[in-house]
């Protein structure tokens, strides 16, 4: 029986895929058995008082589909022979995604006039939100919980009878309760900064606000422009009246020769006589210092890198924040939710924006706004976005080949900002050509405060490793300006082998969403195997941080939940430390289907968009009826 049993072993050993994480194993299994136990212990979990229409849709979630293999390039011919009857290919990974906006899933909402102390409504008979509070509640969904976050945090909730906990600060005549010790201890305290204000929203649409500097700078780079134009057309005509064989061609060469070293000592000329403004002006040495040195850095992360995200890695140990990519022209609009991007929540002590945009005059208007409007650490410009639709306008990586804008982008935005200004890059925009290594002095040169370097190309994605022997090279280049590294790190000693190569931090952006609790690992040099329980916990903190930001009612709730299951598509990627074979995980292995040590750590290893619903379901009630969702990484998300 024992050999048998060491047969069985070796058999399971040695049939280890490529590309997966090699685990103990007892803990393997195959793809029915799993979703058949997930299924099984779920139903038992909820009971035979489950209703028909919930046993409906379990049925419905249990056969899982794999999704279908990457398709191979085809023949230019080919291409285009699609099914679709015009014969065009659908682009894109996420044109067809089912994803309901939570504004959809309130049928009437409840008039903010009754709210806030039944005031009268300004609105009269036109207002379409519900007056009558017995007809409200009677269509309202059902509470998720006995006890409203809001309230027991800050003493009052502001969501009052809307509140899907509103049982806990309710009276029976429909009156919102309040704790006056909490209120009082938390009066006057601003836990969000940033906020787009209603009046610089109105200024921004009606374009009254003033770019002084802004305006300074565009202005320095049109005398130049003009001056360098005068200045070539004088060197072409001097050169065709010199007639002189002697000395002519010399005189107009070494002429040439010293416009050119001018312009390479001085870019951006001074026109005029000095002014008061150039004597005030900053100083490079005389902005905000931050100290970046040695830091762990959460990348800004679109969609995922949200304020209640970043939240829980600062409880980990993040070091340096910094919000989701925003588009300076939707900032310069005053469109309310690019400026929520820029939302800083009181525990962020170390936080940075991050923009992207194409051309010099509207990066340093936006530069200008967010200096005056906001309250930052720094200002990063994204040079590494890949998307086509950043991209194609020469926004993100395409800045990388246009160099001449990219200096007068970061030349404007210094210009103009009173706080450090970095830059994420990455190697370069092919593959098989590097050019970071080409623009890194020049940046220097520019005045930037930090560079980051994804050490893969845009045309790379993530289907190889990064190169982090090539972000030695550039860290080299970049001294004594920082320069952090990013790119496959997972583990406390993924972060070591970082450290070794030179690099002054680390930024860490897939690593966070697969396991925020990464922070803590490398800042005490250990592997944590955590528990089921514990991961479900930093879930509820989630939760909690969520319905704070987002709101506690319908709306909020089911946004707080989109959000969660976008993150739960990276997190269900980690294979607890006791069930692996080989420590620690690397980053590009795919778990294997694997049983965990208890039912909620299978569940929470499941790659279906069911079962992650099932998670969220655990901590914000059952779903809306008309509820249906698909995270943008759908290869890991399969129905």
């Amino acid at each position: 029986m024992e050999k048998a049993a060491e047969e069985t072993v070796e058999k399971k050993t040695d049939v280890t895929v490529k590309g997966e994480a090699s685990l103990k194993p007892q803990f393997l299994t195959t793809k029915e058995k799993f979703h058949e136990f997930v299924d099984s212990e779920w139903q038992s979990l909820r009971g035979e008082k489950a209703s028909e229409n919930d046993k409906v849709e379990e049925t419905n979630d249990t056969p899982a589909e794999e999704p279908e293999t990457k398709k191979l390039k085809l023949d230019p011919e080919e291409r285009y022979k699609g099914d679709r009857p015009d014969g065009k290919r659908v682009r894109g990974q996420n044109k067809s995604r089912p994803h309901t906006k939570p504004t959809a899933y309130d049928e009437k909402r409840l008039c903010l006039s009754v709210i806030q102390d039944n005031r009268e409504c300004p609105y009269g008979d036109k207002c379409q939100f519900h007056h009558d509070v017995a007809k409200y509640l009677a269509s309202k969904p059902a509470d998720i919980g006995e006890s409203c976050y809001l309230y027991d945090t800050f003493g009052k909730c502001g969501y009052g009878l809307s509140c899907r906990f509103a049982k806990a600060h309710t009276t029976a005549d429909f009156k919102t309760m309040e704790n006056a010790e909490l209120v009082k201890a938390n009066e006057g305290r601003v836990t969000v900064k940033n906020s787009l204000s209603k009046d610089l929203q109105n200024r921004l649409r009606k374009r009254s606000v003033a770019f002084k500097k802004s305006a300074e700078y565009l202005q320095i780079l049109s005398n130049n422009k003009d001056k360098r134009e005068q200045q070539g057309n004088g060197d072409t005509r001097a050169a065709e009246v010199s007639t002189d064989p002697a000395g002519g061609e010399q005189h107009a060469s070494a002429e040439a020769e010293t416009t050119s070293s001018q312009d390479k000592q001085s870019p951006v000329k001074t026109v005029g006589p000095l002014t008061d403004v150039d004597v005030i002006k900053l100083r490079q040495c005389e902005k905000k210092q931050v100290d970046f040195q040695d830091k762990l850095y959460l990348a800004p992360l679109t969609t995922c890198g949200n304020l209640p995200f970043r939240r829980v890695c600062k409880r980990f140990g993040a070091d340096i924040t910094c919000g989701e990519m925003a588009m300076c022209t939707n900032l310069l609009q005053g469109q309310q939710s690019e400026w929520a991007l820029l939302k800083r929540h009181e525990s962020e002590d170390v936080f940075g924006v991050q923009v992207e945009g194409c051309f010099p005059d509207t990066m340093t208007r936006c530069a200008e706004l967010i200096n005056n409007n906001t309250d930052v650490d720094f200002v990063d410009i994204n040079s590494g976005c890949p998307i086509d639709l950043v991209y194609k306008k020469g926004g993100g990586c395409g800045l990388m080949t246009r160099t001449r804008k990219f200096e007068q982008i970061i030349k404007g935005m210094n210009y103009v900002l009173d706080v450090p200004l970095t830059v994420k890059i990455r190697t370069g925009v092919q593959e098989k050509s590097n050019i970071a290594h080409k623009l890194i002095p020049e940046m220097k040169n520019w005045g930037v405060s930090l560079i980051t370097l994804h050490g893969r190309s845009r045309e790379q994605r993530y289907t190889k490793l990064a190169d982090w022997d090539y972000i030695t090279t550039c860290s080299k280049l970049a001294s004594p300006v920082p320069l952090f590294g990013n790119g496959d790190i997972l583990s406390y000693e993924d972060a070591m082998k970082a450290r070794e190569t030179g690099v002054s931090g680390i930024m860490i952006a897939r690593g966070a969403l697969i396991k925020p609790w990464i922070f803590t690992e490398i800042k005490e040099s250990r592997h944590w195997d955590i528990s089921s329980s514990e991961r479900l916990d930093i879930l509820r903190d989630f939760t909690n941080f969520g319905l704070e930001h987002w709101g506690s009612d319908t709306r909020g709730v089911e946004k707080t939940r989109s959000f969660m299951l976008e993150w739960l598509s990276f997190m269900c990627r980690y294979i607890p430390v006791g069930l692996l074979e080989r420590v620690p995980q690397k980053i590009n292995e795919r778990p294997p289907y694997y049983m965990g040590r208890n039912y909620l750590e299978s569940l929470m290893a499941s790659q279906h968009v069911g079962d992650w619903v099932r998670i969220s379901e655990m901590l914000l009630g059952p779903v809306p009826k008309n509820f249906n969702f698909l995270p943008k990484h759908k290869a890991n998300a399969y129905k």
